[in-house]
């Protein structure tokens, strides 16, 4: 059973995570011969604050 981790930025909407869940569904299908209902999508959505690049955190970087 495929699990596939998708860490991202929270403000999405449903529908944009829905498709986004659909189509890694699907590459994995493709990707590994395996059923749909085998592939498990999780997504973690962090806010801006949480995640950081460069010792900035993506609000920081959101405000310069």
């Amino acid at each position: 059973m495929p699990i596939v981790r998708i860490d991202m930025l929270s403000g999405r909407t449903s529908e944009q995570k829905s498709e986004l869940i659909r189509r890694v569904t699907a590459a994995v299908v493709e990707s590994l011969a395996v059923k749909p209902e085998q592939v498990r999508v999780l997504l973690y959505e962090l806010p801006p604050e949480h995640w950081a690049v460069g010792g900035e955190t993506m609000e920081e970087r959101k405000q310069s």
